[in-house]
């Protein structure tokens, strides 16, 4: 496994903030009001692609350049902040990227990785079929698989935890969003790294909780479909490296509804007015759903992207939840 020790996560922190600016973590009075807590936020928002994801994309293509080095284009699958993430890193390295993502993906999201300079494919209607679409490609172009999960993304990613509990190191609880699981182990490495007592939770959608299940089974089960508008969050098939690492680390799962993550992005616009993505918002979402439990604490939600397309956020901000169900892929 990867070196996760603090010096290790320090220098990977350093790479980073060569790029990235650390982001801030505020308390917002009137979302502390609401959540009963000290509640901090952590503006993953705030990075230059709009989400967590840019971390990670450092680190990995700094390790892909020393390791692989006559490899000249990259090839990945995602819903949009990770292949974000991997083309600005990519073609800053001089490698070309081609991106799968599904039918129905978000359009600002695809605008926004064909504006990095990606070749943008379409596949499939959900994560997994997009993934399985790239990894043929990857064997028929000789392009390099970048996967959603790697230990060289976790060392980037940790960056954020190391900010967060640098500026406040006695949090109670810090709740992060869970789709493949870099947020989850990088924050978990965080916290070991320092020596410190806080309890990680992961959050993932009600409506797509494999990765809840697998934790609390101890192995791998699968989510039959991804019909949720938080898409960052959407993944039917859990990673067994993330899992590995997060199943005796994090202390719980906590799986929230449409419904409340819709509620969630609100609160954010009224409390705060930053606008936070369906999957920036489970956090969120969790921590109002377990405020009697938080009452008093001080707790942290990271908010891990705010990349929501225009008209589904005008949707939300106007008091709706998006539909998504089979018939209706332009919602996921």
């Amino acid at each position: 496994m990867t070196d996760f020790s603090l010096a290790s996560l320090r220098s990977a922190a350093a790479m980073v903030h060569a790029q990235v600016p650390p982001t801030p973590q505020y308390v917002w009075p009137l979302l502390a009001a609401r959540a009963g807590c000290e509640l901090w936020v952590k503006h993953e928002n705030h990075t230059p692609t709009g989400a967590f994801k840019v971390r990670g994309a450092i680190t990995y293509i700094d390790w892909l350049r020393r390791t692989h080095p006559h490899v000249t284009g990259i090839i990945t699958a995602t819903r949009g902040n990770h292949g974000q993430a991997q083309v600005r890193a990519a073609t800053a390295a001089g490698l070309k990227a081609t991106i799968v993502v599904p039918h129905g993906n978000a359009l600002e999201k695809n605008a926004a990785m064909r504006a990095f300079g990606a070749t943008l494919i379409e596949h499939g209607h959900d994560f997994d079929s997009a993934k399985a679409e790239a990894l043929r490609l990857s064997a028929e172009q000789g392009l390099f698989m970048v996967p959603a999960y790697h230990d060289e993304l976790v060392r980037g990613v940790a960056s954020y935890g190391l900010e967060l509990f640098d500026a406040v190191p006695d949090i109670d609880t810090v709740y992060v969003p869970v789709g493949c699981g870099s947020g989850l182990c990088g924050t978990i490495a965080a916290r070991d790294a320092l020596g410190l007592n806080t309890k990680v939770v992961g959050v993932v959608s009600a409506h797509v909780d494999a990765a809840k299940r697998s934790f609390e089974a101890g192995r791998l089960l699968a989510s039959p479909t991804a019909y949720t508008f938080a898409d960052g969050v959407a993944v039917c098939t859990p990673v067994q490296a993330a899992l590995d690492y997060f199943g005796p680390r994090a202390d719980r799962f906590v799986a929230v509804t449409d419904d409340e993550v819709a509620a969630a992005i609100r609160h954010y616009w009224q409390d705060t007015h930053n606008l936070a993505e369906g999957a920036g918002a489970v956090a969120l979402a969790a921590a109002l759903q377990e405020k009697d439990a938080m009452r008093g604490k001080k707790v942290a939600v990271i908010l891990s992207g705010g990349n929501g397309d225009m008209s589904q956020m005008a949707e939300i901000l106007g008091g709706a939840t998006p539909v998504v169900r089979q018939d209706m892929r332009k919602a996921i």
